[in-house]
C-alpha cells in the first residue's frame, strides 16, 4: 500500500529539463577502451553509463586534422574548424609569422598565479557553443563552468560567455583562471587550492591498481618504445614522491590528476550551488591526464591500462556525488572524447604490422631544399603544422604559386611515409574517396589554413620513436566513445554512424535552446525515452 508521500512523488511533474549536465570528454579515449578493459570495469563507473544510459558505438570524428582543441571545440559547438576557427592546438599565423596558440591572449592576465598560464581565453573561437546558447536563452541565469588540467580543455568548451573556466597551473600547483572571466579567484577555490592535493597524491606514488601480472590486456611493463613519466623512469612503480624538479607538470602524467579533477568538480558544484537555482547549469569536465600518459606510454601500455581502471573509479564516485548533491534522474550526463590515438610503431612493427613516422620538421626541411635547388626559393616554407605546407607568400610571387604547389604535391608523394597531398585551395579536384575528401574539406580553414595537405599511410603520423600521437582521419584518430545518460534518456545504443558534432544539437534538443552559431550537427533521436 503507497504512503501519502508516494502519493506525492507519483504526482509530482517530471523536470522539464536536468537541474545540472555534466559533460565528460576523456582526452585521447579510443572508443575500443570501453571493451578492451570492460572485464575489470566495476558497475558503477563506465559500466554504469552503458548499462544504463544510451551508447552511440560508431560515432566519428568528422573532419581532420584530430587535435584536442579542435576536438573540444567541436563537441561544445557541433560546429568543424572549417567554421568555428579552431584548427589544432596550433596553426600558423601569415600575419604574426610564427604559431598561433589555440586560446592564447594576450589581452588578458593570470588570476590565482605568478605565471603566465593564464593568459588565455576564447577569443580564437569564431562560434557559439552550446553553453553560450543555454546562457543567452536563460538571460544568463544558468552557470556554466569548465574545468580541466588543459587550459584548451577547459576553456574551449565553457564558451564565450561562461560564468568561469578553471585549468591547472604548473607554477603554483593549484587551478587558475585568467582575468577574461574574473578579476580574483572565488574563496571557495582559494580554500581548495589550499590543501595542495597534488602533493599529497604525488607523495603516495604511483604502483598499479591490481597486482601487476593481471594486466593481460596490455604488453609487458617497460617496453623500449615507451617514454618515461618526466621527471621517473618507465617502469612500475612510479616513484612519483621523489619528484622535486618540475613535479607539477609530472603530476599530470598520473593518474591521480584526474582524480583530483574530480575532486575539483566537487567542489566547483558545492561552492557554485550548481543543480540548485531554477535554470539547467553545466559542468563541463576534461579528463587530460589521459593524454598525457597515452602520449607518453601508448594505447598497449599497462600504464593505460591502469590508468583507465582508476578512471572507471573516478567516474563511480562522481556519480555516487551526483546523485547525493544532485538527485539520482535529475542530472544529465555525457560522456566522449576529442580524438583517439594509434599504437606505437614500436609496438606496431614488434607485431608485424606496418607503421612509421611523418616528421614535420623533416617534411619542412625536404621541402624548403627542393624550393631552393628546383626553384631558386630559399626559405620557401613557412612552417609545417597539422600535416599542412605553409608556403611563404612573401618570397613566392602570386604567379609562381600555381606552378609551385602542384610541384611540392609531387614531392610529397615521394615521401615513404606519405599516401596523398593535394592543393587545399582545390579539395574538389582532390583524387580521394568522397568521405575522407568530406573530412578534409571541413577542416580547412580558408583564412587560416596552408596551402598543401598530405596525409600519411595508415599507421604513420607525426611524432617521435617513443611514445605516441594522433591527428589523422584514421578510425584509431577518429572514432570516439560517446554515451548518455540520466535525465530524459533511455537505455539502448546504436550502431548506426553518429558524429562529434551531433553532440551539441542532441544537447540543444534536450535543453530546448538553440543549436550554437556554426551548428551542422544532426539531433541524435535515439537516446531521448
Amino acid at each position: 500500500m503507497c504512503s501519502l508521500v508516494d502519493l506525492q512523488a507519483q504526482k509530482q511533474p517530471a523536470a522539464a529539463k536536468p537541474k545540472l549536465v555534466v559533460g565528460l570528454v576523456v582526452d585521447q579515449m579510443r572508443w575500443d577502451y570501453l571493451q578492451r578493459y570492460a572485464d575489470r570495469y566495476s558497475n558503477a563507473g563506465f559500466k554504469r553509463l552503458m548499462n544504463d544510459g544510451f551508447n552511440c558505438n560508431n560515432t566519428f570524428i568528422n573532419y581532420t586534422p584530430t587535435y584536442t582543441a579542435a576536438g573540444h571545440a567541436c563537441i561544445y559547438s557541433g560546429s568543424v574548424p572549417a567554421h568555428h576557427g579552431i584548427l589544432g592546438n596550433y596553426w600558423y599565423s601569415r600575419q604574426l609569422q610564427r604559431n598561433v596558440y589555440c586560446t592564447e591572449d594576450t589581452t588578458v592576465q593570470t588570476i590565482g598565479s605568478t605565471s603566465t598560464a593564464g593568459m588565455m581565453s576564447p577569443a580564437n573561437m569564431w562560434a557559439t557553443t552550446i553553453n553560450d546558447e543555454l546562457r543567452m536563452a536563460s538571460n544568463f541565469q544558468s552557470k556554466v563552468i569548465g574545468i580541466a588540467l588543459k587550459d584548451r580543455g577547459s576553456i574551449l568548451p565553457a564558451g564565450h560567455s561562461a560564468n568561469a573556466a578553471y585549468w591547472f597551473d604548473d607554477v603554483s600547483g593549484g587551478f587558475i583562471s585568467s582575468s577574461y572571466y574574473m578579476q580574483d579567484l572565488p574563496q571557495w577555490l582559494k580554500q581548495f587550492n589550499n590543501q595542495k592535493l597534488p602533493d599529497n597524491y604525488l607523495s603516495k606514488n604511483w604502483n598499479t591498481l591490481y597486482p601487476i601480472e593481471t594486466y593481460k590486456n596490455s604488453s609487458a611493463d617497460n617496453k623500449p618504445y615507451e617514454n618515461n613519466l618526466p621527471g621517473e623512469d618507465n617502469t612500475f612503480p612510479h616513484i612519483t614522491n621523489n619528484i622535486s624538479k618540475n613535479k607539477y607538470n609530472s603530476f599530470r602524467y598520473t593518474p591521480h590528476a584526474n582524480s583530483y579533477v574530480v575532486e575539483m568538480a566537487k567542489a566547483a558544484i558545492e561552492g557554485e550551488k550548481l543543480g540548485k537555482g531554477a535554470h539547467t547549469d553545466v559542468l563541463a569536465l576534461s579528463f587530460s591526464s589521459t593524454d598525457y600518459i597515452g602520449h607518453e606510454f601508448g594505447p598497449n601500455s599497462i600504464e593505460i591500462e591502469d590508468t583507465y581502471l582508476r578512471l572507471d573509479k573516478d567516474i563511480a564516485e562522481l556519480l555516487s556525488y551526483l546523485d547525493k548533491n544532485i538527485g539520482s534522474g535529475q542530472y544529465l550526463v555525457f560522456l566522449s572524447s576529442d580524438h583517439g590515438a594509434t599504437h606505437i610503431p614500436g609496438y606496431l612493427k614488434e607485431n608485424k604490422i606496418p607503421a612509421g613516422l611523418v616528421k614535420a620538421r623533416e617534411v619542412e626541411t625536404l621541402i624548403n631544399n627542393y624550393l631552393k635547388e628546383t626553384f631558386n626559393i630559399s626559405n620557401g616554407v613557412s612552417k609545417v603544422v597539422n600535416y599542412q605546407v605553409y608556403l611563404n607568400h612573401a618570397v613566392i610571387k602570386p604567379e609562381q604559386l600555381e606552378r609551385i604547389r602542384p610541384a611540392v604535391v609531387q614531392q610529397l608523394l615521394n615521401i615513404h611515409g606519405v599516401a596523398n597531398a593535394f592543393v587545399l585551395n582545390d579539395l574538389n579536384a582532390a583524387p580521394i574517396p568522397e568521405v575522407l575528401k568530406s573530412m578534409m574539406i571541413n577542416g580547412y580553414n580558408q583564412k587560416l589554413s596552408g596551402d598543401i595537405q598530405y596525409i600519411p599511410k595508415p599507421q604513420f603520423y607525426d611524432g617521435w620513436e617513443k611514445g605516441t600521437s594522433h591527428g589523422t582521419w584514421n578510425p584509431y584518430d577518429s572514432r570516439i566513445p560517446l554515451i548518455w545518460y540520466g535525465w530524459g534518456i533511455k537505455k539502448g545504443s546504436t550502431w548506426r554512424n553518429t558524429y562529434m558534432t551531433d553532440i551539441a544539437a542532441t544537447l540543444a534538443a534536450i535543453l530546448k535552446v538553440q543549436v550554437p552559431s556554426a551548428s551542422i550537427g544532426n539531433v541524435i533521436q535515439e537516446v531521448f525515452k
